[in-house]
């Protein structure tokens, strides 16, 4: 009796939902819109300066793409580890569009659910303090 040949293994890639973009892509996508569209009414309403409003969201959303990046390299070589609050105080302070992306592209932090819930909590707290600003000035 003879066994049948092995099959060569082959590596699956994971593909949420059969290959669609996952329901949390167009949440953010409209989030992003929604904040974009804050940060420019803020703009034309003179209320925000175009050029500090425009470097510190740029700025504050590659910081918080690096730090996620620096975190998953950490959590590779098991080294210190950036605390979960201080990567969703980046959020809240307006880089949660990068931590977002830092989740897709990198795949860190993507599949602990506590840790996405309260990430996209500090997103809608964000947009919400950007509304409540433009809408009491």
């Amino acid at each position: 009796m003879t066994s049948p040949p092995k099959r060569p293994a082959t590596r699956r890639v994971r593909r949420p939902h059969g290959g669609s973009p996952p329901a949390s892509a167009y949440g953010a996508l409209l989030l992003t819109t929604g904040w974009a569209g804050l940060l420019g009414w803020g703009i034309w309403m003179r209320q925000w300066p175009p050029g500090w409003t425009l470097s510190a969201a740029v700025l504050v959303n590659l910081l918080t793409f690096w730090a996620y990046a620096a975190d998953k390299n950490a959590a590779i070589q098991g080294r210190w580890r950036t605390p979960e609050s201080h990567l969703h105080l980046l959020s809240l302070a307006g880089g949660w569009p990068a931590a977002w992306w830092a989740q897709r592209t990198l795949r860190h932090k993507s599949s602990k659910r506590t840790f996405r819930w309260v990430y996209w909590l500090t997103a809608l707290l964000h947009c919400a303090a950007l509304a409540a600003w433009l809408a009491l000035a």
